[in-house]
């Protein structure tokens, strides 16, 4: 029976995305909660959900929807939060709501919630295509490759802000790289995790992490492996249980952090 649901071409797809978007997740999780922003990928979740609400409305894909209202917000409020000094909570508040707000009255236009809807709250293994696959695989490639380019800066302005400034570093656009980078990943792992839940996988792999990381290598390869841990163990339960994948994967992530906490308090 395990071996069998590897012979399904829907898990997969769902297998190969999944561990794609861990991977994903947990290295532009560490870098958002090394910056104290740990939650801005649940704002960013929230507010596509509007951009998901919309593209189901006009009959547009709903994930084209979902990247472009998503990464707009998050640079339109990222340059709001600069230029008026607005904290990180409040940023994220501001997303968290409009996000929802905008999403019901969307919804309530089309008609209320339905099987689609649903399906891209709390994830579905089979919203998960083989062009969905190509996209996810492409994305991550492009996404790793450019914090590889940019991995001193990165490293740099995550730590010491200040004196990146002093050193020439360009913050301000390292700033909107990282805000533009995390809200693509969030939308594209939402098919898989679904945009409830999908803050998960940014900060418990990575908190998780740091507890034992004794460098920021080290603490990436230590949420990496928390993460696609997670993600496989998650999907195959789902199978066998019949089980909203997302629950089972953040469950899991959780049951580590769990492990994690009580090894380090003995």
């Amino acid at each position: 029976m395990t071996l069998e649901i590897f012979s399904y071409g829907f898990m997969q797809r769902a297998l190969v995305s999944g561990i794609a978007i861990a991977l994903l997740c947990s290295v532009v999780g560490l870098f958002l909660v090394l910056r104290r922003y740990s939650l801005f990928g649940d704002a960013i979740a929230h507010t596509s959900f509007g951009g998901i609400s919309a593209g189901l409305l006009i009959g547009i894909y709903p994930m084209w929807t979902a990247y472009i209202v998503s990464l707009i917000s998050a640079l339109v409020i990222t340059r709001i939060k600069q230029k008026f000094d607005i904290s990180g909570e409040a940023s994220v508040a501001i997303l968290l709501s409009s996000g929802i707000a905008v999403g019901l009255i969307l919804i309530s236009l089309s008609g209320g919630f339905n099987v689609d809807i649903l399906s891209f709250l709390f994830g579905s293994i089979l919203l998960v295509s083989v062009e969905d696959t190509v996209l996810i695989l492409s994305l991550t490639g492009i996404i790793l490759i450019i914090i590889l380019l940019l991995y001193r800066e990165l490293i740099y302005s995550t730590f010491n802000e200040e004196q990146a400034k002093v050193s020439g570093i360009p913050v301000e656009k390292i700033n909107y790289l990282i805000v533009f980078i995390a809200g693509v990943t969030v939308v594209t792992s939402i098919q898989l995790v679904g945009l409830l839940l999908i803050s998960a996988l940014f900060v418990i792999p990575n908190v998780t992490a740091i507890m034992y990381g004794r460098s920021f290598k080290h603490t990436a390869i230590l949420s990496i492996t928390f993460a696609i841990s997670s993600v496989v163990c998650g999907i195959i339960i789902s199978y066998v249980f019949d089980i909203t994948p997302s629950g089972a994967i953040v469950m899991l992530s959780i049951s580590i952090f769990a492990v994690t906490i009580g090894l380090k308090s003995i």
